[in-house]
C-alpha cells in the first residue's frame, strides 16, 4: 500500500510542483469534469445508439476526446513559468467548452475551468476581470446562437464568478501569508544581528581595557624581573587579580547572554499571535528584575502564548508586570473558550521552575469566559524599591 502511494505521490509531483504547495488540490479539482456526463441522465434526442442511457455514441466520444485534450493543458497551466504559456493553456481549455458546445451542453465546464485558471494569473486584478469578461461574453454569444436557454449562461455565469474570486483570495491569502513569513524571518535576522552587535559591544567594553591593563602589568613586571622581583611579584600578582576579575565579569555576562529576555519575548509573541488574528497588548512597570527572575518571566509568557495560539481560539490577549507588595507580578489573561486546564509538560514545567524561585503560579479558566495566567515571583529589597520608586507603566503595545 505505502509502495502504491509513493507511486502516486511521484506522479502528482511531476504533473503539480510542490513548490507551490497546492497538494492534492489540483487533483481533486478534476472530480468537476464529471458534469460532462450529465447529459447521460437526460435522453436529449430520440436515437437508438446509446452507449449510455440518454448519452449518444458520437456525444460520448466527443466528451471523451475532450477530456484527453483537456488533461495535459490543465496541467501545463501548473508547470508553467510564464504567463503567456499560462494564457495559452486556458485559451486551450477555453476553446475546449467553445468546441464540445454544439455536442454536449454541459460543457461549460471547460470555461468554469477556464475563468478559475484566469484568476491565478499574475495580474492586476482589473486585467484578471477582463479576461473573464471576455471568455464569459463569448460563451453567452454561443449560448444565443446554439439556442440553449439562457439559464445554461446564468448557471455558468455563478459559477464562474464564484471559482475566480475564491481562486482570487485564495492567491492573496498564500500571498500574504508568504510576505508574513517573510517579514517574521527577517524581524528575527535583525534582531539575532542587534543582539551580536550587543553582545560584541559588551565584551569590548568588559575587556578591551581589562586586557590592555593585562598587557601593560605584563611588559612592566618583564622590565622589572632583572632589577626588582618584588616589584616585578606586585605586577605579577596585580595581572592575576585584573584576570580574575574579567573572568569574573565575563562568566556575569554569559550568564545574562544565556538568559531569556522578557522585552524579546513579548515582542515574538506579539508577531506570533497577530499572525493568527489574535489582538495582543502587553505593558511592563519599570522594575529592576534579575536575570533569573527575568527568564522564569519570559518562559511563562512563552508557554501562556504558545497554549492561547494552538488551544484558546482567543480574539485578544494582554500582558501586565507590575510590582507588589516585594515581587513582581505577571499576568497574562485571554478572552478564549477558557474551560478545564489540563496541565502538560511545559505547564509542570512553568510550575517547578517558578516554585524553584520561591514565586507561585495561579492559573483560572471559566468555561467562556477565558483564561488569566498569574506568576508572582519574589523580588529582592533593591529591587523591590526600584519597582516602589518607579510606579509608571510604558504605554500599551
Amino acid at each position: 500500500m505505502r509502495t502504491l502511494y509513493a507511486r502516486l505521490l511521484q506522479i502528482r509531483r511531476r504533473l503539480v510542483p510542490d513548490e507551490l504547495g497546492l497538494g492534492w488540490a489540483p487533483v481533486y479539482m478534476l472530480g468537476y469534469l464529471v458534469f460532462l456526463f450529465v447529459p447521460a441522465l437526460f435522453d436529449y434526442d430520440g436515437g437508438s445508439a446509446k452507449v449510455w442511457t440518454g448519452m449518444p455514441a458520437p456525444q460520448l466520444g466527443a466528451t471523451l476526446l475532450s477530456i484527453a485534450v483537456f488533461l495535459p493543458l490543465y496541467f501545463g497551466c501548473y508547470r508553467m513559468r510564464r504567463l503567456s504559456g499560462e494564457i495559452a493553456c486556458m485559451l486551450g481549455i477555453a476553446g475546449l467548452g467553445y468546441g464540445l458546445l454544439p455536442f454536449n451542453p454541459f460543457a461549460n465546464t471547460y470555461l468554469i475551468y477556464a475563468v478559475a485558471i484566469v484568476a491565478t494569473f499574475n495580474l492586476r486584478l482589473a486585467f484578471k476581470l477582463a479576461w473573464t469578461v471576455v471568455l464569459l461574453a463569448a460563451f453567452l454569444l454561443q449560448v444565443l446562437s446554439l439556442r440553449y436557454p439562457v439559464f445554461v449562461f446564468a448557471i455558468t455565469l455563478v459559477i464562474s464568478i464564484a471559482a475566480f474570486f475564491s481562486n482570487h483570495f485564495l492567491l492573496e491569502s498564500t500571498r500574504k501569508r508568504a510576505e508574513l513569513k517573510l517579514s517574521h524571518d527577517e524581524v528575527r535576522r535583525l534582531a539575532a544581528l542587534a543582539e551580536r552587535e550587543r553582545i560584541g559591544r559588551d565584551l569590548h567594553d568588559l575587556l578591551g581595557h581589562t586586557l590592555s591593563l593585562v598587557a601593560l602589568k605584563s611588559e612592566l613586571a618583564g622590565k622589572l624581573i632583572d632589577r626588582d622581583v618584588a616589584a616585578a611579584r606586585r605586577e605579577i600578582d596585580e595581572v592575576m587579580r585584573v584576570a580574575r576579575d574579567a573572568l569574573s565579569q565575563v562568566r556575569r555576562a554569559v550568564t545574562g547572554i544565556r538568559a531569556a529576555g522578557l522585552a524579546a519575548e513579548l515582542a515574538s509573541a506579539k508577531l506570533l499571535l497577530e499572525s493568527g488574528g489574535v489582538a495582543f497588548r502587553y505593558a511592563l512597570g519599570e522594575l529592576e528584575i534579575p536575570a533569573e527572575v527575568e527568564t522564569a518571566l519570559a518562559l511563562g509568557v512563552r508557554e501562556a502564548v504558545t497554549n492561547i495560539q494552538r488551544h484558546a481560539r482567543a480574539s485578544a490577549a494582554a500582558v501586565t508586570l507590575d510590582a507588589r507588595a516585594g515581587a513582581a507580578l505577571l499576568r497574562i489573561v485571554d478572552d478564549g473558550r477558557g474551560g478545564a486546564v489540563v496541565p502538560g509538560n511545559g505547564l509542570h514545567g512553568m510550575r517547578e521552575r517558578i516554585e524553584a524561585l520561591g514565586g507561585r503560579l495561579r492559573i483560572d479558566s471559566k468555561p467562556g469566559r477565558g483564561t488569566v495566567v498569574e506568576i508572582e515571583l519574589p523580588l529582592p529589597d533593591r529591587a523591590e524599591a526600584a519597582g516602589t520608586r518607579g510606579g509608571m507603566t510604558v504605554a500599551p503595545r
